[in-house]
């Protein structure tokens, strides 16, 4: 089994930061990609940034210059740096990850259960 499970979300002031964390655990042989992607109420969810394997990293046009994605592999963890909030960046957070399960499995990806990040004076 494997899971991901976020932590690091709350309640933050406009042009605070947060630093959203994602752990894999279980039976994990490789990991490839990981992203973060939000949903805000009456939105779709909408990719935020990820990073492959090889470090290259995506952002959404709305959070370049503002969050940093990251990952350690040895612990195998994402991490979102969040810097100047704004209100809009309120939404559910969710972290997800390619992953293989064993050198002959296929790679299947995996979600984690969500964080609430709420930006508000």
């Amino acid at each position: 089994q494997v899971q991901l499970v976020e932590s690091g979300g709350g309640l933050v002031q406009p042009g605070g930061s947060l630093r959203l964390s994602c752990a894999a655990s279980g039976s994990i042989f490789s990991i490839n990609d990981m992203g973060w992607y939000r949903q805000a109420p009456g939105k779709q969810r909408e990719l935020v940034a990820a990073i492959t394997w090889g470090r290259s990293r995506n952002y959404a046009d709305s959070v370049k210059g503002r969050f940093t994605i990251s990952r350690d592999d040895a612990k195998k963890i994402v991490y979102l740096q969040m810097n100047s909030l704004r209100p809009e960046d309120t939404a559910v957070y969710y972290c997800n990850a390619d992953i293989s399960t064993s050198r002959w499995a296929n790679r299947k990806l995996y979600w984690g259960q969500g964080t609430q990040v709420t930006v508000s004076s």
